[in-house]
Formats: C-alpha cells, sequence, structure tokens
C-alpha cells in the first residue's frame, strides 16, 4: 500500500457504499485486507465519512464492464478535494437468492441494483423466471430486504456472502450473462500519494473547455500521442445545461458552466516526466484541468 498511513490494513477504517455483503464491502476487503468496512448510504456519505476522519479511505465502484461508468462517483470527485491512491477490480459473481424452502416455480418477482438485473436478465429468462424485475439501492440490501420482511414470493440477485448473512437459500450460482463480468473500483484518501516510476502507474484527470469545438479534445489526444503515453479511457459528458461546482484548493465553491466534462485515464505516472509535459501543454488550451490522482494500477 503506497497510500498516507495509517499502512497496514487492520487498522484503516474503510467506508463503502451498501449494506454488509454488498460487492463494495468485497472491495474495500480486498483493497485493504483486515480493514473495518464501514457501510454508508450513499455515495456522498462515504466522501464526507473520509473528509470528517471518520473513516480513512473509501472505496468506490466507477465503471463496470458491462454496465459502463458510474457517472454520480465522477461527479462527486469533482466537488470533493479527496485524491484517488489507488484501483481494484472485482470479478462479479451474481446469485439468485431466496428464503429457505422457497422453490423458483414459487416466485412473483426478482429484486436487486438495476445494474444486476441487467447483468442477469438473459440468464433469468432461460431459467423460465419471467416475472417481474423491481429494482433496489443495492444487491445486499435487497437480500436484507426479503430476509427482514420475510418474503416468500421474492428472490434478491446479490453474492453468496449475502446469503450468508442475512439466512438466504442460493437458488441459482453463477446468475451474471457474462462471466467476465468486472467491477472497477477506486480507493480514496484525504492526501495524495507520492507518484513513482518503479511501478505500472495510472494517472486520472478530469478537464475542460468552455467553447464549443472539437479542436481542444484532438490537442487533447495529440498530446499523449506525441509522448506515446496509452490512454485507458477517454468519455465525454455533456453539462451545459446544469453547473458543475468545483472546489479549489481552498476547498471554495464555484459555479462553472462547460459544455462538456472530459474524463482520461492513461498509464503513466505524474513522476514521469512525459506525463508531467503532456499536462503542461494540455493546460494551454484548457479552461479547467484537474488530476483526480495518480496511483498504481492493478494488475490483477
Amino acid at each position: 500500500d503506497l497510500s498516507p498511513a495509517p499502512l497496514h490494513g487492520a487498522q484503516l477504517r474503510v467506508a463503502y457504499q451498501g449494506v454488509p455483503g454488498a460487492y463494495s464491502e468485497a472491495a474495500a476487503g480486498k483493497a485493504y485486507p483486515g480493514c473495518e468496512a464501514i457501510p454508508c448510504d450513499q455515495f456522498e456519505v462515504a466522501f464526507q465519512a473520509v473528509e470528517l476522519w471518520i473513516a480513512d479511505r473509501a472505496v468506490l465502484p466507477v465503471e463496470n464492464s458491462l454496465g459502463g461508468s458510474i457517472h454520480r462517483n465522477y461527479d462527486l470527485l469533482l466537488r470533493h478535494r479527496l485524491h484517488i491512491v489507488g484501483e481494484v477490480q472485482l470479478p462479479v459473481h451474481h446469485c439468485l437468492l431466496a428464503l429457505p424452502g422457497v422453490r423458483r416455480e414459487l416466485l412473483a418477482r426478482v429484486i436487486s441494483h438495476p445494474q444486476a438485473l441487467a447483468q442477469c436478465e438473459h440468464t433469468l429468462t432461460r431459467m423460465g423466471l419471467n416475472v417481474a424485475r423491481e429494482a433496489f439501492d443495492d444487491t445486499a440490501g435487497a437480500a436484507e430486504h426479503i430476509a427482514a420482511h420475510a418474503l416468500r414470493d421474492t428472490a434478491a440477485i446479490a453474492s453468496a456472502r449475502a446469503a450468508e448473512l442475512y439466512g438466504l437459500q442460493v437458488l441459482a450460482d453463477g446468475v451474471q450473462d457474462d462471466a467476465g463480468n468486472v467491477t472497477r473500483f477506486v480507493m480514496l484518501a484525504r492526501e495524495p500519494i507520492i507518484p513513482r516510476t518503479d511501478r505500472p502507474f495510472k494517472t486520472s484527470i478530469v478537464l475542460a473547455h468552455d467553447r464549443e469545438g472539437t479542436s481542444v479534445l484532438f490537442k487533447v489526444l495529440s498530446a499523449f500521442a506525441f509522448r506515446d503515453i496509452s490512454l485507458t479511457k477517454i468519455e465525454s459528458r455533456p453539462h451545459r445545461h446544469r453547473p458543475i461546482r468545483l472546489v479549489d484548493d481552498a476547498n471554495i465553491g464555484t459555479a462553472k458552466h462547460f459544455e462538456y466534462m472530459f474524463y482520461i485515464d492513461f498509464q503513466a505516472s505524474m513522476a514521469d516526466v512525459r506525463a508531467q509535459n503532456a499536462l503542461a501543454e494540455i493546460q494551454e488550451f484548457t479552461s479547467f484541468l484537474r488530476v483526480l490522482g495518480s496511483y498504481p494500477m492493478d494488475m490483477t
């Protein structure tokens, strides 16, 4: 772990969104083995837990191999002064859970997080479960809800750990449509880590320009290509109808309107002079540029 003290997982308090048994809890445990995982009911509460020293770190999802980016957390990275200090990739293994003794043919609905429902749709149909699908805040929360209310006509899509925690049976294992379903999480801290060049690093940035046109994106890509820096993510999001409140180093928020925000991940450390020169060039023709973090890549 290259992030600031405390260094040992057993001493760390790590905030995550969801209830015990959530995939985010598993990601926190993978990122910081032996940590004290602190459940939060919303993503922003996890940010606040770190800012208020209730937690030392937060581990939050930013993209899924099937569902794409989780935009809410990218917005929160702009609104808060936390830094990305690492990443962890977690394979998502969905199970169909119900109360003990319940059979599939008795089910009237399946509940889970909307992304989990979408990720299992074809498998559920092949199983003959042509019943109602209902969205829930999170996967483990759906399992907890069934157990708390003794719902014998309802199944949840969640993890095997959620079944253990809430006393449910596994009706079907591995119900995700794609066996390669992976969610990427980032680890957040109050202070950035010191970037290094002796191991693979990734850097995440966000930038904006307050005038229309495609030339800015071309210049950005050229700045990286000229220095042989590989991009692992680039995504644009329109924001013309709502301002982004940007928090500067003095924690003073200013509301600004931008046509688009561009989120970019690239494979280089900020200790690498190539990355420094690329961002110096990009800063000349953008209205806003912020480094969200420079951190070790998850090579697993």
